[in-house]
């Protein structure tokens, strides 16, 4: 895992928004942890600049799992027909920034473990939580003290772990308005399940540099969306 590469790309996309605040926006990411942050304790890139390498695996994932349209929008379809259309901005928002929240939130610790029958010590991740505002409403919260999101960006963002403890009527009627929550959801669940391994990308990921990261082809198909919560640029 190139961490300096990634940085660089990271900057590429998000100098591709060009929305009021972005440049304060990245400011702050700057001069946070993002670029160091793990992606989890133990789950999943559990290493020195995972949550980077996370943001970038689900923007890959999120990319291809649209269809890009002539105009420059890209759908998402449900069995083949468009449920919502999304710009190129928004969809690097809101894979790019999902996890904002992860900014200070980890810390080392040192640990005792056996090894060939002698105990050694280790350093490991874990949680301390210096903004306790939940997960993806914290991200909101976050990225909204710089920017303002658009709605689609900000519910996607919201509900994209996919499930909620105590209020599963309000995700329910969530991705009823706004499907690009599953499809984020999905996008999130497809890195850190079959993308990434503890301690970097799986084998058939791990050699994907900038340059080879393609948007999807242009397509034909010019049904129209039974949805447009973005606005296309």
């Amino acid at each position: 895992m190139d961490r300096q590469a990634n940085i660089n790309r990271f900057e590429a996309e998000m100098a591709k928004v060009k929305r009021e605040g972005a440049d304060r926006l990245m400011a702050f990411i700057r001069k946070s942890d993002m670029y160091a942050a793990p992606a989890s304790t133990r789950f999943h890139l559990s290493v020195t600049g995972g949550l980077l390498q996370h943001s970038l695996n689900v923007l890959d994932a999120l990319r291809g799992s649209l269809t890009k349209n002539e105009d420059g929008t890209y759908s998402y379809d449900v069995a083949g027909v468009p449920v919502a259309r999304v710009t190129e901005e928004n969809i690097i928002i809101m894979a790019l920034l999902h996890d904002i929240c992860k900014t200070y939130f980890y810390t080392t610790e040192t640990r005792n473990r056996k090894v060939n029958g002698k105990w050694e010590q280790y350093e490991a991740f874990t949680v301390d939580d210096k903004i306790p505002y939940g997960h993806g409403e914290k991200s909101v919260m976050m990225i909204e003290e710089y920017m303002k999101l658009q709605p689609i960006e900000r519910y996607a963002i919201r509900w994209h772990m996919g499930y909620t403890e105590n209020d599963t009527l309000s995700l329910n009627n969530a991705i009823d308005r706004y499907p690009m929550i599953w499809a984020l959801h999905s996008a999130d669940t497809q890195a850190s399940h079959y993308m990434e391994a503890v301690e970097g990308n799986k084998l058939a990921y791990a050699d994907q540099s900038a340059g080879e990261y393609a948007d999807q082809p242009t397509t034909e198909d010019t049904a129209e969306p039974l949805f447009e919560e973005a606005t296309p640029v």
